[in-house]
Order: C-alpha cells, then sequence, then structure tokens
C-alpha cells in the first residue's frame, strides 16, 4: 500500500487500514466484499466486510467526497435518518503508483434495503405507495432543518421496516446544501419537483421490465410525494386561528403532532387586540416522539411505527395485568422483562437475522390477532410466538444479509422477497385470513 494514502475518519478501528485500498475497487478480492443487496448508483459501489460491521465503499472525486461526508454528519448531528459516515480514502495509488478514484466510505444500514429489493416479482400499488410516504417524511424533516437534498428518488433512499409502514433513511448527500437561515418554498417546491419526477423515471423503468403490477399507474404514485408533503408540512408548520374560547384547540393540536409522531419544542401563542382570537403556529418540530418515549421508558431503540405499536402493547399490559398501579417506568421494566425479551429470546439463532426484533415483535401482534379472531378466543403468547416462529418468520428472507448477485457490483433487482406481513392493522379486521397469507 503508498505510504502516501489520506484516511479522513471518525472511526477509530484500525482494521480500515486492512482494506485493500491499493487495488481497484472493481478489482477487490472476493474474500473482502460482502454481496448485499444493492441500489442504482451513477457511482461504483462495494460492501465490504471489516470486523464485525459491512461498509459501503463509493468511488467519486476528492472533493465530493469530503464534501458528502461533511454533510452526512451534520445530518447525523440534526438528528435525520441518514447512512452513517465512516472515512474519506484519498491519495490512492496502484502497486504501480498509478492514481486511484478517491472513495467515501459509509456504514452499512442493517436490516435496510433499496427500493427494488422491498417486493417480490411485481411492486403492488400499496407497497409503492407505501415507500412513496416515507421518503415524503424524510424530505419534510430534512427541509424543517433546512436541507436541500437536490438529487430526491427512491434510489437515493434506504427503506427499513417500521410497524407495517417504511421508514426512510438518505443515503446519497452529494448533491445537498444546507442553509442555516432555513429554505424557500421555491427552494422546497423545487426538491418537490426532482422527487416527482425522479420516481415516475424510476417507476417506469420498472413498468418497462415486467416489475410493477397492471393496476400500479407511475405518474399518480410520483405525484403522491406532492400530496403527502404538502399536508405533513402544513401539519408542521402552519398556523391556525381559532376563537379564544376554543383554547381546547391548542392541546389538540398538539396531541395531532404527537400522533403524527412530532414533537413541538416551542409553540407561538399570539391573540389579537380585542382577544377574542388565538392564532398559534409550531416554532420547531423534533421527529421521534414515540421513539423517544420509548427509549426513555424500556432503552429500545425502534423505529417510530414500532415504538408506538410497543408502547400500545405496554399500555395494554399495564391495563390488563394489574399494573395500573405501577407508575410508568415500573410498569415498562415489567413489560420489558416478562413479555418483550422472552419473545426476542425465543426466536431461534438461526432466525435473528430475519427481522430486527422489534419488527418481529410488531409481527407477532398481528398474526397473534389473526390467530385470536380465527379461533374465536385469546391465543396464549406462547402459543402465538411458537406459530409465527414456524408459519411466518421461518419462511421469510434474511434482511440482515440479503445477497446479490455474486460479484457485488451488480445493481438488478433482486428475486422475491415477500412483502411486509404487518401490512394488515390489527385495527383493520375486514381482510381475512386467507387474504393475509396472501401477503406472506
Amino acid at each position: 500500500m503508498s505510504s502516501s494514502l489520506s484516511i479522513t475518519s471518525a472511526m477509530t478501528d484500525p482494521a480500515l487500514l486492512d482494506l485493500p485500498w491499493n487495488v481497484p475497487l472493481e478489482s477487490w478480492p472476493n474474500d473482502t466484499i460482502a454481496t448485499l443487496a444493492k441500489g442504482i448508483s451513477r457511482h461504483l459501489v462495494r460492501f465490504a466486510r471489516l470486523n464485525a460491521h459491512v461498509l459501503a465503499v463509493k468511488e467519486t472525486t476528492g472533493e465530493m467526497a469530503a464534501a458528502e461526508y461533511e454533510m452526512l454528519r451534520l445530518l447525523q448531528r440534526l438528528d435525520i435518518p441518514c447512512v452513517e459516515p465512516v472515512a474519506v480514502i484519498t491519495d490512492r495509488r496502484d502497486l504501480s503508483g498509478e492514481d486511484l478514484k478517491p472513495v467515501l466510505v459509509t456504514r452499512h444500514l442493517q436490516f435496510s434495503l433499496p427500493y427494488r429489493a422491498l417486493f417480490s416479482q411485481t411492486l403492488r400499488p400499496d407497497t409503492a405507495t407505501r415507500l412513496v410516504d416515507a421518503l415524503a417524511v424524510l424530505l419534510v424533516r430534512l427541509h424543517v432543518v433546512g436541507f436541500f437534498w437536490g438529487d430526491v428518488s427512491l434510489s437515493n433512499t434506504l427503506f427499513r421496516r417500521d410497524a407495517g409502514a417504511f421508514a426512510a433513511y438518505l443515503v446519497d448527500a452529494e448533491t445537498g446544501k444546507y442553509y442555516e437561515s432555513g429554505l424557500s418554498d421555491g427552494q422546497r417546491e423545487h426538491d418537490l419537483e426532482i422527487a416527482r419526477v425522479n420516481i415516475a423515471g424510476e417507476l417506469f423503468d420498472l413498468e418497462a421490465g415486467g416489475r410493477i403490477s397492471e393496476e400500479l399507474d407511475p405518474v399518480a404514485v410520483s405525484e403522491g410525494i406532492l400530496s403527502a408533503y404538502r399536508k405533513l408540512w402544513r401539519e408542521l408548520t402552519g398556523s391556525e386561528s381559532f376563537a379564544a374560547a376554543e383554547r381546547w384547540r391548542i392541546s389538540e393540536r398538539v396531541n395531532r403532532l404527537n400522533d403524527l409522531g412530532f414533537d413541538i419544542e416551542e409553540l407561538a401563542i399570539v391573540t389579537d387586540d380585542s382577544g377574542s382570537t388565538v392564532r398559534i403556529q409550531p416554532k420547531v418540530v423534533d421527529a421521534g416522539h414515540h421513539q423517544r418515549r420509548l427509549i426513555r421508558l424500556t432503552g429500545l431503540d425502534t423505529g417510530e411505527n414500532q415504538a408506538r405499536r410497543l408502547l400500545n402493547d405496554l399500555d395494554s399490559y399495564r391495563a390488563s395485568y394489574g399494573s395500573a398501579s405501577l407508575n410508568e417506568e415500573m410498569a415498562a421494566h415489567e413489560w420489558l422483562m416478562r413479555v418483550f425479551e422472552p419473545v426476542v429470546r425465543a426466536i431461534p439463532a438461526d432466525l435473528r437475522g430475519k427481522l430486527e426484533p422489534a419488527e418481529v415483535f410488531h409481527q407477532l401482534l398481528e398474526h397473534r390477532w389473526y390467530l385470536a379472531q380465527k379461533a374465536g378466543q385469546d391465543i396464549p403468547l406462547s402459543e402465538a410466538v411458537s406459530s409465527y416462529i414456524d408459519e411466518v418468520l421461518r419462511h421469510r428472507r434474511d434482511e440482515a444479509t440479503i445477497l446479490s448477485p455474486h460479484t457485488g457490483t451488480a445493481t438488478a433487482a433482486l428475486e422475491a422477497v415477500p412483502p411486509d406481513t404487518a401490512a394488515i392493522s390489527t385495527s383493520d379486521p375486514g381482510e381475512n385470513e386467507a387474504d393475509w397469507r396472501a401477503h406472506v
């Protein structure tokens, strides 16, 4: 390896030096490469194993690698869902002294998948809509903090299952710009238009390859991000006026935002000169309302929808098993020890890479509900766990280590990754067991 190699890294693992930086990325040996599912990229990207971690290595220019590295670090400090930057490697040379391209190194987001790997043989309209909705939430969060993405697309996003929905994570920030003073309406609309055009193009590409359902309209789905984004943006940032006698609407607005998963750090409340009209407007909005409550009570770090689902089960446990007299923290500890952790421990070791624990627990609750509907009575948790493991989890693809073609360089779509079995809410009993099994 050339002694002039330059590494800028927030990672202290010296094993980073052991990767073959003096070899062109496309020629890295197979014993170094982790063949994970990969999206479409304008740059060469390969996954590499480093001890217990998997790293994504992207060839680019030194200037772009450094800028994207700093941008990803900034987004992390702003608590935006994105991949973790690890290092920028420059001054690479091969054994003959020829220059090699600089690379940006990020940590692979475990249990995340590119959008093409999240459906089976054909992309169904409801799955496409959920992906677009997740991307809309991510885009709103970026715009709230003043980040202009500049290349919004499904391809530049990773998705993790989140209790029947998806959570979106930014992957590619090389076109992004941060404005501390915030974005103008024109900048936000420009990002939205980029999203609409890119999503339509990606779906038309799938359509040309026979990879989407006949019922899916690429244009309609792509335009869905506009309505989803604008509805959420209005709820988070829009002002609201009402009569002074209707002050209960202040709490209603706060509760509505909490239900969407957001907290209000500051609320501006203004009355007119007569005192008869009140206007409210959220000043600073933070995402992760349920995540923060779950972490505070249990230490579990999950997706927002997963946190909401686990908290609902915790509240039900507290109400049903004589724990209502306990304070919230004590009841949460009891639920964690007696319900959640035994379920996680019951998963066989060879199946623990299928889904992350919070998603397993969510899907178990769904499965238990369907068993109860079928039997016409409550099902013991232990019986539901055994049934879920044998009938559902054992037949899923392993989402922690889903493989792409052996070379690790292809970006083609993968074969069947079963659709999200948790897509059917327990609050919607209208779909019968046969319909549900069609999703598995």
